[in-house]
């Protein structure tokens, strides 16, 4: 739901910009409207990132399709960066070097302050979600956007706050240039708004490596599940645990455990399969593998 409303904001406030900076030949209005049209684009991106990484797991995809989740992802950030900050940095270089006067502002001010109420409302609606995630992981809203394997949430946080950042960017050089008369202002705008762009698109591309190339969970979630192993009848010792994020909110989980008592061989693998079923059942794990523990190995902290 939240990128839906992300994607209408974008493609509403994106027709209007264009239509404005034609009218008015503003740089950091043409700026922005290639800012909206990329993030409009990158919505149908984390639309497909979504519906592609929550289909289940099969025989040729044993841990299931959650990074395809990254993949998309990055393909996103990778569109910010092209479409949005490419496009506004050589725009504002050209308009530097062949500056054009900026007709009625006044709709240009009125374009940005409605595009401002709409971007807000789809930011609100990020924020409002990041900080329930943020109170259920007993974390900061910054830190859960930051690090939070769900990519989705990530890209529509930092793309909302980079949106609503360049709506101020714009307009202050729009104001610098009908006060001055200097239209280096305007073109600085679009400009800075480039280099904002680009700033939010190496974080995201970033953000997405991370994941791709095998994270492995935060502290706090690790000695979590350490805890609930202990504390599981059936086990006496953990000596190791992996954690690794295989897409959004999915760990996969491997452990090696001292089980109590002695039984059979046999009946000690059945106990293993048992466990894990169990914590497969819990909404975090997509896939858990145990294995036993060597006598004289030591347990970690957790």
């Amino acid at each position: 739901m939240t990128v839906i409303i992300a994607f209408v904001a974008n493609l509403l406030v994106a027709i209007a910009k264009t239509v404005v900076a034609l009218i008015t030949g503003s740089a950091s209005m043409m700026a922005e409207a290639a800012h909206s049209w990329a993030d409009a684009g990158n919505e149908i991106f984390l639309l497909i990132a979504d519906r592609r990484s929550a289909r289940a797991k099969d025989a040729r995809h044993p841990l299931g399709h959650g990074r395809e989740a990254y993949v998309w992802s990055m393909f996103a950030a990778v569109g910010i960066f092209t479409a949005g900050a490419v496009f506004s940095v050589t725009h504002g270089i050209h308009e530097l070097t062949d500056p054009s006067p900026v007709e009625s502002a006044h709709i240009a001010y009125l374009t940005l302050g409605v595009a401002f109420v709409l971007e807000g409302a789809s930011f609100t609606q990020a924020v409002v979600q990041a900080r329930r995630q943020a109170r259920k992981a007993d974390t900061s809203v910054f830190r859960l956007v930051l690090h939070t394997s769900d990519t989705t949430l990530r890209a529509v946080v930092a793309e909302d706050s980079a949106a609503l950042a360049g709506l101020v960017i714009a307009a202050t050089g729009i104001w610098l240039h009908e006060v001055t008369g200097n239209a280096v202002f305007d073109a600085l705008g679009s400009i800075v708004v480039g280099v904002l762009l680009g700033v939010v698109a190496l974080v995201l591309i970033d953000r997405n490596r991370h994941f791709l190339v095998g994270a492995g969970s935060q502290p706090e979630i690790r000695s979590r599940v350490g805890r609930a192993l202990l504390e599981h009848p059936e086990i006496a010792r953990v000596t190791y645990l992996h954690l690794e994020y295989i897409g959004p909110g999915r760990l996969f989980l491997v452990a090696e455990v001292d089980l109590e008592g002695d039984d059979p061989e046999e009946e000690v693998a059945r106990q293993l399969r048992r466990i894990e079923r169990a914590l497969e059942g819990h909404e975090m794990i997509e896939t858990a593998v145990l294995s036993l523990s060597v006598s004289d190995e030591a347990s970690p902290e957790f």
